[in-house]
């Protein structure tokens, strides 16, 4: 009987061991929501970070990527065909308005020419035979015509004179009209002539402009209005980048603008807004905007990346706030401002403006004073806050 009775003792010790082991569980749980709530109820001061709210002026500047186009391009292409006998410009070459840049074989054109003179020589000289015909027979017709009055030449036979000399008046006309059909062709063919001397004749713009591309070599025979250069203007240069519909409504025409590259790192170029799209591309919902930057030294190159910097707005009299400031509660922005001597903090709405870098414009009432910017995420409206720090807002 002693047997069961020990075994029984040992085995209600253990049950009584393992009870209050759980009931000690219970309680540290207990108190450690305690202490999360009292953190929460603002009964223990959360520790945090703040930082002084801005009052002045901020700026939004915004960096668009963009490219480089040439401002205008000529395509440089004979009127006639022939063999190329020699080109006056090649890649990267500077090219004036009008300038000569490629010549043709013109052995063929200079035959049309001499050919074309001797059908005008010809022509002239048939005009002549017909005027001096014409002359004899209105003179004959006069003749008659004095003899008739006399009764000595009959009605036909004045009639047969007329006839004769409306036929060499005809044959006048014929004639006149094939001297101007030769002159016409000569004309024609001079015309043909000198298009053997292919000229940069381009319009509008700058007098002096640069070859970007050459299609053909010395030597080869081309037919007419075959590409042989391509001329680009890069002095303006044309700036291009696109806008989404939130930057759209702030840029305006003759807007300044500050270029990089990576051509030139460290090296900024000045432009202004030329031109700006009034629609957006359907596919990508941005709008084409157009810079005209100065190149006077030609540096700048069509194809060339750029950065694009626009100031897009700008506030003399703003608050501003660091960015890592802002906490969203319920759906709502706002910031904790630190009152009360810096032992509590109070949730103040604000509507976010302009940002620049890790700084943002704030509106709404109550900004002043410091803002929380580590430890927010245990704050509530009113919660005791313990500042174990204090940043130094950061320069723009």
């Amino acid at each position: 009987m002693a047997h069961p009775r020990a075994r029984f003792l040992i085995v209600s010790v253990l049950l009584l061991g393992v009870g209050w082991l759980l009931a000690w569980g219970i309680y540290q749980r207990l108190q450690d929501g305690g202490k999360t709530a009292e953190h929460r109820a603002g009964k223990q001061p959360v520790p945090v970070e703040v930082v002084e709210i801005e009052h002045g002026p901020i700026e939004w500047l915004r960096t668009f990527t963009g490219t480089l186009e040439a401002r205008a391009e000529f395509v440089v292409a004979p009127e006639v065909g022939g063999r190329l006998e020699r080109l006056n410009a090649d890649l990267a070459d500077e090219v004036t308005r009008g300038q000569v840049v490629a010549v043709l074989d013109d052995a063929e054109y200079v035959q049309a020419v001499a050919r074309a003179r001797a059908d005008l020589a010809v022509a002239r000289a048939s005009q002549a035979e017909a005027r001096s015909l014409l002359e004899i027979a209105e003179r004959e017709l006069k003749r008659i015509e004095q003899l008739r009055e006399r009764g000595v030449i009959s009605e036909s036979q004045r009639d047969a004179a007329k006839a004769e000399e409306l036929a060499k008046l005809a044959s006048m006309e014929v004639t006149k009209a094939q001297v101007a059909r030769a002159e016409a062709e000569l004309e024609a063919a001079r015309i043909r002539l000198r298009y053997t001397q292919v000229a940069a004749g381009w319009r509008g713009g700058s007098d002096r402009r640069v070859v970007a591309e050459r299609y053909v070599d010395e030597g080869e025979t081309v037919a007419a209005n075959t590409s042989l250069l391509r001329i680009v203007e890069l002095d303006p240069i044309t700036g291009v980048f696109f806008v989404t519909e939130r930057e759209y409504g702030r840029l305006r025409h003759g807007q300044e603008v500050t270029l990089s590259t990576d051509a030139f790192p460290g090296e900024t170029f000045h432009g202004v807004v030329q031109r700006i799209a009034p629609v957006f591309r359907e596919s990508t919902r941005q709008a084409r905007v157009e810079l005209r930057v100065s190149n006077p030294d030609l540096r700048l190159k069509p194809g060339m990346f750029v950065r694009a910097t626009v100031l897009l707005g700008r506030e003399e009299e703003a608050v501003i706030v660091p960015e890592q400031a802002l906490t969203t509660r319920d759906g709502r922005t706002g910031v904790f401002v630190v009152v009360s001597q810096g032992t509590s903090a109070t949730w103040r709405e604000v509507q976010p403006g302009i940002r620049q870098g890790e700084r943002v414009q704030v509106q709404g009432e109550g900004l002043d004073g410091k803002v929380v910017v580590l430890g927010q995420q245990m704050l509530d409206d009113r919660t005791s806050v313990r500042i174990s720090g204090e940043r130094e807002v950061a320069s723009p």
